[in-house]
């Protein structure tokens, strides 16, 4: 009986202790977490009243969401410039490049005097296979008008995308044929590659083009490795140029593919996040084969972690010009109205320890986003002899001094190739006149393109006809005057970003960037580079002792 009436009272002992240990918690909280907790609580408590003050008392109504909307991006402006606030409407189309798809038709377009014109059906999408052809002009969806001045690329992308397995009714006009046509189109999952290209340069030179680092991407470099194994190359280049990141993990990934056992790929660090490593794990199968990495000022994050990696570990050549700089780490912190913070939570060390961010002002977001032009204006793309290296000096496995706080140097230095740039060009490309130009010509020549089923039939083609000449009376049309002698200037550089653009469309980027590597000059020194043996760095030669 005694047992019985102790076990009638064992909840309210559970309910005490709790009180108990709720209380002492609160008291140790209180007065050993130090101010810091009472500073953010009285700030929050500052912010939630200043919010209700409004709302009760400001002469004019408030929207109070919008005015959250709009002060959040603010306050973490104060913090870094990567730091960053996404409202709900935006998270998703944000992470589609970091999930490796979406969920659309499928198809590539642009618009052109105010209509939705399909530019290329993308294959093993959605659309592939139902009759939708390039060319094609869409004039009605889900048999509502769809053309005119009000219809932007954003509306076209909101509209064309939808839940996997809805479908969307497209009313399309063909060229060349009076009656419409309609295509019911169930969207589904339309990939984004991040592997842009892989293809052989020559000589057992193969090349990889990575354009971001998501969630596909070591999958898209093994598959991209082994078609390079099956025509037998015994080189690498990596181009990274205009990446400017995503997730760490395939950076490391594809770093360990290249390594010996035991080597430190980066390692992560901050306030509230302990140092944690990342080594290779010997199970690469490239870990002699001859490798280069080519990077611009665009190149960054998860890029500057693979280039970082390469150099540190002298396993590798850098190629190209200074990285972009950009050594933070952020997470994301989703809020219950599905919008998200991406927090910078620790910052990356390269295996020399260096961190490659650059440096930055609280709260000076502008002249963070202009520090590209400032390069410019120095002349640091032009010029190895501008770049001025303000960062700290450390040292890579075999003693070469590299340096932090401000992206990752190249050990080859290739200026910006900027021969037959002219204000002409400049000025054409800028109003979109030359890619305007690009589906003018394509869409005029369809039936003969289409006839070219190769693709060195096709360039050879192009290459024939007189395409800067046309595109002169072209642009004149829309008010941009000729100017004789610059065009002459600039001949080979727009006939290249006229065939490069023709090529992407009819073909994929894979058979675009195969056209532009010919004249590429980066790729042209990292072959350079790969046929004179210097991808294995050695140690810098020791100075001698004075006597």
């Amino acid at each position: 009986m005694k047992k019985l009436r102790i076990y009638r009272f064992t909840p309210i002992f559970v309910a005490l202790g709790m009180v108990l240990g709720i209380l002492v918690g609160s008291f140790y909280t209180s007065h050993f977490a130090g101010r810091r907790l009472n500073v953010v609580n009285a700030s929050s408590d500052k912010l939630n009243s200043l919010l209700h003050i409004i709302d009760d008392q400001y002469v004019d109504s408030v929207n109070i969401t919008e005015l959250v909307e709009k002060a959040l991006p603010e306050i973490l402006k104060e913090l870094d410039p990567h730091s960053t606030y996404i409202p709900a409407s935006e998270v998703d189309a944000s992470m589609q490049e970091l999930r490796g798809g979406f969920s659309g038709v499928g198809i590539q377009f642009v618009l052109y005097r105010d209509t939705v014109c399909v530019v290329r059906v993308l294959p093993g999408g959605p659309s592939d296979g139902v009759g939708l052809a390039a060319g094609d002009r869409i004039v009605t969806v889900d048999d509502k008008p769809f053309t005119g001045t009000e219809i932007n690329e954003e509306t076209v992308r909101n509209t064309l995308k939808g839940e996997t397995g809805s479908t969307v009714r497209l009313t399309v006009k063909r060229p060349g044929q009076n009656k419409l046509l309609t295509y019911a189109i169930e969207r589904g999952n339309v990939p984004i590659n991040t592997v842009d290209a892989s293809f052989m340069l020559g000589d057992g030179i193969g090349y990889i083009r990575i354009s971001s680092f998501g969630e596909t991407t070591y999958q898209e470099f093994l598959a991209a490795l082994a078609s390079l194994h099956e025509q037998g190359f015994s080189k690498l280049i990596i181009d990274l140029r205009g990446n400017t990141g995503g997730y760490m993990t395939p950076a490391i990934q594809i770093a360990n593919e290249f390594l010996p056992k035991d080597r430190l790929i980066v390692y992560t660090q901050g306030r509230q996040s302990p140092r944690e490593d990342y080594t290779s794990d010997g199970r690469g199968v490239f870990q002699s084969l001859p490798l280069v990495i080519l990077t611009d000022e665009i190149s960054a994050s998860a890029s500057e972690i693979l280039a970082g990696a390469i150099q540190d570990n002298d396993r590798g050549l850098i190629i190209g010009r200074r990285s972009f700089g950009k050594g933070l780490v952020q997470v994301p912190i989703d809020f219950s109205d599905g919008s998200q913070v991406r927090l910078t939570k620790a910052r990356y060390y390269s295996p020399s320890g260096r961190c490659v961010q650059k440096p930055y002002t609280l709260g000076k977001d502008k002249d963070y986003e202009n520090e590209l032009m400032t390069r410019i204006a120095h002349g640091e793309i032009y010029s190895a002899d501008s770049i001025k290296s303000t960062g700290k000096a450390y040292h890579t496995r075999i003693g070469r001094t590299v340096f932090g706080g401000g992206g990752i140097m190249p050990d080859i230095f290739v200026p910006s190739d900027t021969i037959g740039y002219t204000s002409y060009y400049e000025e054409a490309n800028l109003r979109g006149h030359l890619s305007g130009f690009i589906f003018h010509f394509t869409d005029s020549h369809r039936s003969t393109l289409n006839s070219l089923t190769d693709f060195n039939k096709t360039v050879a083609w192009l290459e024939k006809q007189n395409l800067v000449g046309i595109f002169a009376d072209y642009a004149e049309g829309r008010g941009l005057k000729k100017r004789p002698r610059m065009i002459r200037t600039s001949y080979q550089v727009i006939q290249r970003y006229i065939i490069t653009g023709i090529l992407r469309d009819l073909y994929s980027p894979e058979k675009a960037i195969l056209y532009s590597a010919k004249t590429d000059v980066t790729i042209q020194r990292a072959q350079k580079a790969i046929h004179e043996g210097q991808t294995f760095p050695q140690p810098p030669a020791k100075k001698d002792e004075g006597r």
